[in-house]
């Protein structure tokens, strides 16, 4: 019998899992229910098709969207796994007919949506079938107090408990708050199940929050820095999403656009035109992406903040699901909350899921006002701990920092909140330290108060801005509900007693250098012809990671092709020859010089050796002395490692001071070769010091 291992190599080309996938998938395969928190992008899906091909029955994977189910059935025939789907789209003759195919052993994964457990006859078409295991994605949505709440799940259980043969059960969810974990644990009745949650940090992804920018002017002059890039661009209503597609349209970007008012048609035919990269932008509510598996989107723009971080995190996710490099940016404006709080009120009937959205949405606005980690605050909203103060890849780590005390400003503000007794929200409080002469502050006779006017020198929005800062670094705290009232902390009263220091950040973006990619855009082409003759989407040939491989490491022949990551078996007897050919024609043409990979095993023992002793806290010096090896090979193994996706503190190897030096360097003479980029340096900086800036850029 094969091991979950060899059947990741054969179907789906890798070598070893990623971080945590092991774990579940033995627990999976040894019998116990099993419940996985995985960031989007982490492989969730892997941890269900692997044991699906080991368990001797079928695998049923209920899945909340059709779209999801096409996707990931066409991912699966491509490299050779048996799968079919049963949904709405589907006639009674064709569901039958696929049970029966399903019941004659055709399939290892039968995918179908949770309304479909409703069905009687379904229920009993199902137990002619060896049902081995029943994977659940999208759990969360069990949950009334998770973030897409979908009634359909609570067939699940009844569903599970009609089956005969006892399958096992997999739940599998990218973002669940510890509450949520719990409530989906107990409605699913999974029993004694194995929990974990694998982390939520995404390190490929870049954060970012842009306030006080013109949302439009911003967008256009993004998309058009990134022309040949897929994104998705996110709205909060169908009216913003109609008119920045016209927008972008009339600018000559090919986008498209996804909401729930259009007709369902349109909705498929824009959706598809985006997945199979014949547009390469796409703009939508919130209605568009669930479950969405296109791997090669590699930005993701909020143009409207979203109603929770729960949400934010998941639309974003849909960036760099293939691991590379991809960002995700925030506009921000103090319209997006009137926004957020109309919906709520529009939308929702039941007082405590109110109250609990709407903290769940100052838990964004508070995001967006942080000038703290980006990442660090999302990670710890999902509790995770001992979380690093500075990711080195969000807005508020990338940009140099002055910090600016405003321990005066704080305490006038706190002052004026504890004078007017506690009892008022952000924009009464602003208007009263702004000096204001409105019918409100006049008749409440506010204006009397010894605050009032303390920041007459500032405007409205500053003040305000300064005020959602306190509340996100909780000097401050806000009542729940539509009208919140702004109070004063215990943080924030010990700053009032002058035992504590309020400072702000104060930034400036730094230089960023764009790359060259020409191989990359010749076999991005080939994989577009190859997809558009197969039908599928392009991402399904080969994810751009696969492809950004080939451009590394120039694989001559079909062994060196198959140690790319992601090059299954099926896959190198279907497209390896076209893509070699491809790559030996550029390289013929070219002067670029790139080492082949090839298995090493001793140097790749060797360099990531080095690795772990850097890990315990052993100098690159002591390294050397100690393995008997030069320091330039000792560097290099950092290098490699880093470029292999290991993670390198880069602080032990740049001095902040020389960063944007360098930079600069690399952006004038090129990155090809070091020597020239050293001569246009000072003395004092090394080589080790200009590779690492290469490699933490990927220049």
């Amino acid at each position: 019998m094969e091991t979950s291992t060899q059947v990741l190599k054969k179907y789906f080309g890798y070598d070893s899992f990623r971080e945590g996938q092991q774990k579940i998938i033995d627990s999976i395969l040894g019998g116990s229910d099993t419940f996985a928190v995985m960031p989007t992008g982490a492989g969730k899906s892997i941890c269900y098709q692997v044991p699906a091909m080991l368990f001797p029955g079928i695998t049923i994977v209920i899945s909340p969207l059709i779209s999801l189910m096409k996707d990931q059935v066409d991912s699966l025939e491509s490299i050779g796994i048996p799968a079919s789907f049963i949904n709405s789209s589907l006639s009674n003759m064709e569901v039958q007919n696929r049970i029966e195919k399903a019941y004659r052993g055709d399939y290892k994964l039968l995918y179908v949506a949770p309304e479909r457990l409703e069905a009687g006859s379904f229920i009993e078409l199902t137990r002619s079938l060896s049902i081995s295991f029943i994977a659940i994605d999208e759990a969360h949505c069990v949950s009334q107090w998770g973030h897409d709440f979908r009634p359909g799940y609570r067939n699940i259980p009844g569903f599970i408990e009609s089956i005969k043969s006892n399958p096992v059960v997999g739940a599998f969810t990218a973002t669940a708050t510890e509450n949520v974990r719990n409530d989906v644990i107990n409605l699913l009745k999974l029993k004694t199940p194995k929990v974990f949650v694998t982390g939520f940090n995404r390190e490929n992804l870049t954060f970012s929050v842009i306030r006080d920018e013109n949302k439009t002017d911003f967008l256009l002059k993004y998309i058009n820095n990134n022309r040949e890039k897929s994104g998705i661009i996110y709205a909060a209503t169908r009216k913003e999403v109609d008119n920045l597609h016209s927008i972008l349209n009339k600018k000559g970007f090919s986008a498209g656009k996804y909401h729930a008012g259009m007709n369902e048609q349109d909705r498929i035919e824009n959706q598809e035109d985006f997945i199979y990269d014949n547009k390469h932008i796409i703009i939508a509510t919130n209605a568009f992406g669930m479950g969405i598996d296109k791997s090669n989107v590699r930005y993701v723009i909020h143009y409207n903040m979203p109603k929770n971080i729960e949400s934010y995190y998941q639309e974003a996710g849909r960036a760099g699901r293939d691991g590379e490099a991809s960002e995700c940016i925030l506009l921000f404006s103090a319209q997006d909350v009137i926004i957020q709080k109309f919906l709520i009120e529009q939308t929702l009937l039941n007082p405590d899921r109110k109250n609990n959205e709407y903290k769940k949405l100052q838990n964004m606005v508070d995001y967006c006002h942080t000038d703290r980690c980006l990442r660090q605050y999302i990670l710890q909203y999902f509790g995770e701990e001992n979380v690093p103060d500075n990711c080195g890849n969000c807005s508020s780590c990338n940009n140099d920092t002055d910090l600016t005390d405003v321990t005066q400003e704080a305490k006038m503000v706190f002052s004026c909140i504890l004078r007017m007794k506690q009892r008022f929200g952000i924009v009464l409080v602003g208007e009263v330290l702004k000096g204001s002469k409105n019918k409100k502050v006049l008749e409440l006779g506010l204006n009397s108060i010894s605050t009032y006017g303390l920041l007459k020198t500032y405007n409205l929005k500053q003040i305000k801005d300064l005020i959602n800062v306190f509340v996100a670094e909780n000097y401050l705290s806000l009542t729940e509900g539509e009208f919140p009232v702004v109070r004063l902390t215990q943080k924030g009263v010990s700053v009032l007693k002058s035992e504590e220091k309020v400072f702000q950040r104060i930034t400036k973006q730094k230089l960023k250098v764009k790359d060259d990619n020409g191989l990359f855009e010749i076999l991005r082409s080939l994989r577009k012809e190859i997809a558009e003759k197969e039908k599928v989407p392009p991402y399904i040939v080969f994810a751009d990671s696969a492809i950004n491989e080939m451009c590394k490491y120039l694989p001559k022949d079909e062994e060196q092709l198959s140690k790319i990551k992601g090059v299954g078996e099926i896959k190198l007897k279907k497209y390896g020859k076209v893509f070699i050919d491809a790559i030996k024609e550029y390289t013929g043409s070219s002067s670029i010089s790139v080492p082949a990979v090839t298995d090493e095993p001793e140097e790749v023992k060797s360099h990531i050796e080095t690795y772990n002793m850097l890990k315990e806290g052993i100098s690159l010096e002591q390294i050397s002395k100690e393995r008997k090896l030069k320091m330039l090979t000792i560097q290099d193994h950092i290098i490699r490692c880093a470029a292999e996706g290991y993670k390198v503190d880069w602080s032990m190897f740049i001095k902040p001071e020389h960063e944007e030096i360098i930079l600069n360097a690399v952006n004038e003479v090129g990155s090809s070769k070091l020597k020239p980029i050293k001569e246009a340096l000072p003395p004092q900086i090394d080589y080790m010091e200009i590779k690492s800036v290469i490699c933490k850029y990927k220049l």
